[in-house]
């Protein structure tokens, strides 16, 4: 590595009010999507739905970045980088707000359409906010400033996950029903995972029948407990829309200019780099979305004696593990391939999603656990090599990008599926299902691979 290249500050000190409130955006939307993650478990219990059709919550949330990726990247080219921020706002705090009337109906169909329009909000700023973080200063060190801004994502998914376990999940009485029960029966100590979820759903089944009006206010309850975070945070992104509207940004955001969306696209399908990224991309957020949405699930399949309280604390491990991992990730950058670390990390997430597979109990879920560590370096990383080089068409390539996230929206609802079944041989439904998560980091490791061997050296 050159000296030039070491004395390049990764941010300069003209820009760095404004790196640090975009940056802030990225805690934003970290926080969005883990306080959203647990309710896939949360509305599961509380609506009495299956793990299939309790998906569709993931399916609207990540199906959002799919619908509005492209006209998000249309608008910011078109008008300015600050326009795509404010408008991201203003939506995300329309979904956000629309949780309180979606409570008042108690029908569950509306909580996933108030989480489409929320992530309509989420799909501007991430296709704004990360092309506008590498812009902001010298392109050698693009790839290490966007991992420096991704670095506070995990910080605002952590507050997401204790905000889900404390104040959601451990107050539902779907929870405590579960935590009373075992109490009541000494004996579930000694039984298995499966046997134990088999009598307490019965249990709860004999409650409702016999307590009906009980267990209807006890839902109407509940919901009111998931609601309750987003209007707080509804308030709290309103208000991040009034500090933007009177922030100065830099002037050098190409405003106004003119659009060839038809050419752009054509150069960036000829460009391997980008449209293998975005493939690498898909399969990723497939991968982290599943990974940590389905912790609960397999921690309460797996391991006996596990409540949903529990489940959470244990996702909320991982995200630490993903916060420590991305700061030491960003500075092994700085004397690393991003390609070669990459392909090592998704090679090495491959085999802990094995173990996690086939042990099925507490070491499968901290192998589980552990993969969060090879995460970290992911969406950033591919981010900045699928960008890297593309110049102007990287507002329209960032788009590619953020409809990538699609993945996050399908995957989960097959897994779902697979969850509902009869499993494979001596392995049950949920471990079954975590082989498509295996499949995402054999591809990314391909991408990663074929960065190091070929990309980087042409």
């Amino acid at each position: 590595m050159s000296e030039s290249v070491e004395k390049t500050p990764v941010v300069s000190k003209a820009l760095l009010g404004s790196f640090i409130l975009v940056t802030c955006l990225f805690a934003l939307w970290g926080f969005a999507n883990d306080i959203t993650n647990p309710l896939v478990a949360a509305f599961k219990g509380v609506m009495e739905l299956s793990n299939a059709e309790s998906t569709w919550i993931q399916a609207a949330f990540y199906g959002g970045y799919a619908t509005m990726a492209i006209p998000a990247a249309l608008f910011i080219r078109k008008f300015s980088y600050k326009a795509g921020i404010l408008l991201g706002l203003t939506l995300y705090a329309t979904g956000a707000l629309l949780f309180i009337p979606a409570a008042v109906t108690m029908k569950f169909v509306w909580f996933p359409v108030s989480l489409y329009i929320l992530t309509f909000g989420l799909a501007f700023l991430e296709t704004t906010a990360n092309p506008f973080i590498l812009s902001m200063g010298d392109e050698r060190t693009a790839t290490q400033r966007l991992n420096l801004a991704q670095a506070f994502n995990p910080i605002g998914s952590l507050m997401g996950m204790v905000v889900a376990s404390k104040l959601i999940l451990a107050k539902l009485s779907t929870s405590q029903f579960r935590t009373d029960w075992i109490a009541d029966h000494p004996e579930s100590a000694t039984m298995g995972a499966a046997e134990l979820n088999e009598k307490v759903a019965a249990a709860y089944a004999a409650f409702k029948a016999a307590q009906p009006d009980v267990f209807a206010a006890n839902q109407v309850a509940d919901v009111a407990i998931i609601r309750n975070p987003y209007a707080i945070l509804g308030v709290v992104v309103l208000i991040m829309f009034v500090v933007f509207v009177f922030k100065k940004f830099p002037a050098a955001e190409h405003k106004g200019e003119q659009l060839h969306p038809i050419e752009t696209a054509r150069r960036l399908f000829s460009t391997n780099r980008w449209w293998e990224g975005v493939i690498a991309q898909t399969f990723y957020v497939a991968a982290q979305i599943t990974c940590w949405t389905f912790v609960i699930q397999y921690a309460m399949e797996n391991v006996p004696g596990m409540t949903l309280e529990k489940a959470q604390n244990y996702n909320i491990g991982a995200m630490v593990l993903f916060l420590v991992s991305r700061f030491i990730c960003t500075f092994l950058l700085k004397y690393l391939s991003a390609g070669k670390l990459l392909m090592q990390l998704a090679a090495l997430a491959g085999v802990l999603m094995l173990c996690t597979i086939f042990l099925q109990n507490y070491a499968g879920l901290l192998c589980l656990i552990g993969i969060s560590g090879c995460m970290s370096l992911m969406f950033p990383t591919i981010y900045g090599i699928a960008l890297d080089g593309l110049g102007e068409d990287a507002k329209l390539g960032s788009a590619g990008l953020v409809f990538a996230i699609v993945g996050g929206a399908a995957m989960p609802l097959a897994m779902g599926k697979i969850m509902d079944g009869d499993g494979i041989g001596m392995l049950n439904a949920v471990s079954t299902s975590f082989f498509m998560p295996f499949v995402s980091f054999v591809i990314i490791a391909i991408f990663g691979f074929r960065t190091y061997t070929v990309h980087h050296r042409k």
